[in-house]
């Protein structure tokens, strides 16, 4: 909805003789019964001998009337309507309703063309100008105002002619009496003069009330300016501790700097701290890893030489069967040879023996090792732990170093190592 469409719609309706004031604020909220009732004048306007149903009441009659308004228009008048904005009844439905007082209003000024071209030469005769006029018409319009004023206040009289008839009927029946007239007349005339004594009263008091008023002023403005030579006095003479008060301020005012210094300087120390103790952690992380990966690593080659050295010895056993197959019973009769352990070789590498010349608690033992040696160093501190590191970077070339060749990989056996625990 736009204020165009709004102002034509109103303007349409006005000069189509509509009985009643549209106002541009009738459509701001929702307004059926204003809709319906123009719709059935629109109607008739159109078409008298149309019968419309009126009844609004419910929201059925509702849908009905503005189907039943639609129909008609779309066949009489070949003008298509949307019932949702007519249903609506706020500013969508002016839209809708401009397409019918358009065409009605067309027609109209067709029809009024059309007559004033033949009235044209009569009304000629009788033209004047309304300029010279227009203040008797804004002085008729007062009068009209005043009427309509006057004819109210009269209306209200009238209404209250009953009781005051009664009254004045009772007024001329009674007989006058001269005494009480002369009473009357006598009291009126008396309180006028005491009205007048007290207005002569109130005159002369004037003077007096007139010089009681200017010597308070006069007492006024001497006040004022005793309080304003008061006042630059006091701003004059400087305070006994203002001296003291500045100094103070002025140390405050150091002692909040430092303060804010210090301040200052505490978060940064905090903060320098903070990744301190960050790096620290993240040192003893990066150690500890490349301590993991240290061992994993000395332990996968560690497998490997055992299981190349079980897999020569398989060969080696297998040999001997095939050669010596018909001394079986003094192999039977020879002691057996002990199978090479984990710590055997480890003793071929250049590490001493531990544990005993039966096999199958090397890996335990390894593993007990690999766990005493993590507490020993967790144990110790910062610095141990990086000494650790390098001796455990160092022993891995060593024990790579002292590995025996491949063609003559036999363990060597030691009387003693049972000694070795």
């Amino acid at each position: 909805m736009s204020f165009r469409d709004l102002r034509n719609f109103t303007e349409m309706m006005r000069a189509l003789g509509y009985h009643r004031l549209i106002s541009m604020e009738n459509f701001r909220t929702p307004n059926f019964t204003l809709v319906a009732e123009i719709l059935i004048w629109l109607v008739k306007r159109y078409e008298p001998q149309m019968d419309i149903p009126t009844d609004v009441d419910t929201e059925s009659d509702r849908v009905f009337f503005i189907k039943a308004v639609a129909q008609f228009m779309a066949t009489k008048a070949h003008i298509k309507l949307n019932t949702k904005r007519l249903y609506q009844a706020d500013g969508y439905a002016v839209k809708e309703m401009l397409k019918i007082t358009s065409v009605l209003y067309s027609a109209m000024n067709t029809k009024q063309m059309a007559m004033g071209d033949r009235t044209e030469e009569d009304n000629s005769k009788f033209k004047f100008d309304l300029s010279s006029r227009i203040s008797d018409l804004k002085a008729a319009r007062q009068l009209a105002s005043e009427v309509t004023s006057k004819g109210a206040s009269l209306y209200d009289l009238l209404g209250k002619e009953v009781d005051l008839r009664e009254r004045r009927t009772a007024s001329i029946a009674r007989p006058l009496e001269i005494n009480e007239t002369d009473k009357a007349l006598r009291a009126a005339i008396k309180e006028v003069l005491e009205s007048v004594e007290k207005t002569k009263d109130m005159l002369s008091n004037v003077v007096s009330d007139e010089t009681s008023l200017d010597a308070k002023i006069e007492k006024k403005k001497q006040e004022q300016e005793r309080n304003r030579k008061r006042l630059q006095t006091l701003q004059s003479v400087r305070p006994a501790f203002l001296d003291e008060y500045e100094k103070i301020e002025e140390d405050l005012q150091k002692q909040y700097e430092t303060y804010v210094e210090k301040f200052r300087n505490l978060c940064f120390l905090e903060s320098q701290l903070d990744e301190y103790h960050k790096m620290e952690q993240d040192r003893i992380e990066e150690a500890e890893n490349t301590q993991r990966m240290m061992q994993d690593a000395l332990r996968e080659e560690e497998e490997r030489d055992l299981t190349r050295s079980s897999l020569k010895d398989e060969d080696s056993d297998m040999d001997v069967l095939e050669d010596d197959g018909t001394d079986g019973d003094m192999e039977e009769c020879r002691p057996s040879k002990p199978r090479p352990t984990r710590n055997s070789i480890m003793a071929g590498r250049g590490a001493r023996f531990i544990g005993n010349m039966q096999g199958g608690d090397s890996d335990e033992t390894e593993d007990s090792e690999i766990d005493v040696d993590e507490d020993d160093e967790e144990d110790e501190g910062e610095e141990e732990e990086s000494k650790d590191l390098e001796d455990d970077s160092l022993e891995g070339p060593v024990s790579r170093g002292a590995r025996p060749s491949k063609g003559g990989m036999r363990p060597t056996l030691l009387e003693e190592s049972d000694n070795d625990f």
